[in-house]
């Protein structure tokens, strides 16, 4: 089988995915093109894992001249393809627009907007571009499938996205700690870009208190746009918040945390709560997107943005031995987590036009 990739610039998830969906086919004996921006092959070196990686501009933003050369350009690309599969809103809309005949078109939708104004007005757009012209629509979270059908869309399904592999932590709980400065406080750990879906602005009015016994450090992994914002805020109030910027060491902030917090506008299936998971660690999260579906028993889900009731799931979690009566539910759900064979065979079903019904 003959499957194009396309997608836009992406420094995340989206293209560890792809890359992960080229590697498993390949390595099954399928022909492989991905079709985006230069930075994404600089990044994930698809070529490398055996595709053939064309350069295209997919912009963030729509630019009417641009955007037409670049669906052009798609289906110059892709007209020998049996499958086209494009990830993300944008990709998705451009590679449809390109659509006459042809290959099978399947879209997956990794992300909802959260924002209002022009930007949801041209994402609604895009929206019923992909549902109309796309012959399969993955989804990451039942949200989005719901959009999808409401807006007409033929086959609608769950995407399958594989947990990664954790590597053992390098360090003790102990030792982590104390770089930290924590003492004898409960480590709340987020990891998250510091970017406005994540709801961070609810985690700095949690951590402001008041607190009826001892003040738990909240410490935040991960590098943004509202870095800034944020450490300024955290320096006025004198907050107990660590902006710690990009780590590689999730595994040992894992070990040494109480519990993963995301207060997140929006999720779809995000990877640091089934990081978290595997290494049984509970969450509190936000019941938004498709958090509730991988969290199941092993945390609390609390409404998003609604602080009083964030502050009381962490008050109730950082109580002692509170939160290691969900460590076990934590482990056991990421024992249950796809792995990187299920995600490969769930979109050669999908390719193959097999009904899910079948499965």
């Amino acid at each position: 089988m003959r499957v194009a990739f396309v997608l836009g610039t992406t420094s995340g998830g989206t293209g560890r995915y792809v890359r992960m969906l080229v590697e498993g086919l390949v390595r099954r004996g399928h022909q492989v093109a991905v079709i985006g921006p230069r930075s994404v092959e600089e990044q994930f070196s698809y070529g490398r894992a055996g595709a053939r990686f064309a350069a295209v501009a997919v912009s963030d933003r729509p630019h009417p001249a641009n955007d037409l050369r670049t669906a052009l350009a798609i289906r110059r690309l892709t007209r020998d393809a049996d499958v086209v599969h494009a990830h993300g809103l944008r990709a998705g809309a451009l590679a449809a627009l390109g659509k006459r005949g042809g290959p099978r078109l399947v879209v997956t939708l990794h992300n909802a907007l959260t924002a209002g104004g022009f930007v949801g007005l041209v994402y609604g757009v895009l929206e019923r571009i992909v549902a109309r012209r796309a012959d399969h629509v993955l989804v990451v979270s039942p949200d989005l499938g719901m959009g999808m059908a409401r807006l007409g869309a033929r086959d609608v399904r769950a995407a399958v996205v594989p947990a990664p592999g954790l590597r053992p932590a390098a360090r003790t709980p102990r030792q982590v700690r104390d770089e930290l400065g924590a003492g004898d406080r409960p480590v709340l750990l987020t990891i998250a870009r510091l970017a406005q879906q994540k709801g961070l602005e609810t985690l700095l009015d949690v951590a402001a208190g008041p607190w009826p016994s001892e003040q738990p450090l909240f410490v935040v992994a991960g590098d943004g746009p509202l870095r800034g914002e944020l450490q300024s805020r955290i320096q006025a109030e004198s907050l107990p918040v660590m902006l710690l910027g990009n780590r590689d060491d999730v595994p040992d902030l894992l070990g040494a945390a109480v519990v993963l917090v995301m207060p997140s506008r929006w999720e779809g299936q995000p990877l640091t709560l089934r990081e978290a998971l595997m290494s049984g660690t509970p969450a509190i999260a936000s019941d938004v997107g498709g958090i509730p579906e991988i969290l199941g028993d092993a945390g609390i889900l609390v409404p998003p943005g609604d602080v009083e009731a964030l502050r009381r799931a962490v008050q109730a979690l950082v109580a002692p031995g509170a939160a290691e009566t969900l460590a076990a539910a934590a482990a056991r759900r990421g024992l249950e987590m796809p792995g990187d064979d299920d995600a490969v065979e769930s979109v050669l079903a999908v390719y193959g036009g097999q009904d899910p019904k079948d499965d």
